[in-house]
């Protein structure tokens, strides 16, 4: 199955679905660059990818990529937990605009597209000061449980 167009600038690539034109180090790097303080080292942002697209064991998940021509303006990595109701059925673990195209809607389109095209609950995680918490909260996400991890040594 090959890679799905959205809208004439959002892709959408579900489990097993070929990058096509987009390539796997240009999306980590994209990623990487431009989530900034909120981000991952690239290592942990290609296992995303993986999962999502299967290239790893995994229930899978999706991508979506928004382009301004040949440019990527921003990109979504959702991964499915494998689990319903008592934990959601998946969770958006990157979302990313570059700099050069914040405050154009292109967050929020993503963010639509990716509660539209997920099958089942989405969960996030957002640090309380990054300001795109207020875009999630305008599309409908609520703040349920104070996550709390533990780090093994």
């Amino acid at each position: 199955m090959a890679a799905q167009t959205i809208t004439s600038n959002i892709t959408l690539i579900r489990s097993f679905d070929p990058l096509s034109d987009i390539q796997k180090p240009d999306l980590v790097d994209f990623l990487y660059t431009h989530l900034e303080q909120y981000g991952d080292a690239k290592k942990d942002i290609q296992s995303a990818i993986n999962y999502a697209i299967k290239e790893s064991e995994s229930p899978g998940g999706f991508l979506l990529v928004y382009r301004e021509g040949k440019q990527i303006a921003g990109a979504v990595v959702i991964n499915k937990t494998g689990m319903i109701g008592y934990i959601p059925e998946n969770i958006l673990v990157y979302i990313a605009v570059d700099k050069q195209f914040r405050g154009q809607g292109i967050g929020k389109k993503l963010m639509k597209a990716a509660v539209e095209n997920a099958e089942g609950d989405v969960a996030l995680h957002v640090e309380p000061d990054n300001p795109a918490r207020f875009l999630y909260e305008k599309i409908g996400f609520t703040s349920k449980y104070l996550e709390m991890r533990y780090i093994q040594p």
